[in-house]
């Protein structure tokens, strides 16, 4: 049995984005067209999304989470947001992974998000 490599001290939880990237933004408003059904906020200012990579071909991995494990549509929203970022033009490929490390939390929320929803 292998075990995974612990992470490099002062490592960040969450990978960064390839915000200097062309296509970052548009990604992004991809990701904002995606909601959880029982939340009436996007997924990108709830903080469910944590890295958007993009190389110089084009291709874009996205690594998200979801409020809890046992969403409802845990199996399904990976396929919204690789649908969504999938439209937009100039993105090769799309691959989307979950991960729960770090766990979701409500401080990983926008201030947007926030309001929306009446925590501030």
């Amino acid at each position: 049995m292998t075990t995974a490599p612990e992470p490099l001290e002062g490592a960040p939880l969450i990978a960064p984005s390839t915000v200097s990237h062309a296509l970052y933004e548009p990604v992004v408003e991809a990701c904002r067209t995606v909601y959880d059904p029982e939340i009436p906020v996007n997924i990108f200012e709830l903080g469910l999304i944590y890295t958007i990579a993009i190389n110089d071909e084009s291709d874009v991995s996205v690594i998200m989470t979801l409020t809890a494990p046992g969403c409802p549509v845990a199996g399904e929203m990976p396929g919204w947001v690789a649908e969504a970022v999938e439209a937009v033009p100039g993105v090769k490929s799309v691959n989307v992974d979950m991960t729960w490390d770090p766990p979701w939390g409500m401080e990983m929320m926008s201030d947007e998000a926030r309001l929306e929803l009446g925590f501030m």
